[in-house]
């Protein structure tokens, strides 16, 4: 299962907040991207994952102050 949330023009912390509420939906191998524009999140979400024991599988900038990220559980 894939899970796609575009938070962009939502301030922080609500990519993280949603991306959290997402992946509890999520069984292990699944995966979630996460559409963003909050600065902030460029490094919530990769500690996040992190401590979560997430993969970080694919993380870019696509604009100007705009990023992609997408996780698997």
């Amino acid at each position: 299962m894939h899970i796609e949330l575009d938070t962009v023009g939502h301030l922080c912390p609500f990519p993280l907040v949603e991306g959290k509420k997402a992946m509890a939906k999520l069984n292990k191998g699944d995966s979630l991207t996460i559409h963003f524009d909050c600065a902030q999140a460029t490094e919530n979400l990769p500690n996040w994952a992190a401590e979560e024991n997430y993969q970080v599988s694919h993380f870019e900038q696509t604009g100007e102050a705009q990023w992609t990220i997408t996780l698997i559980k």
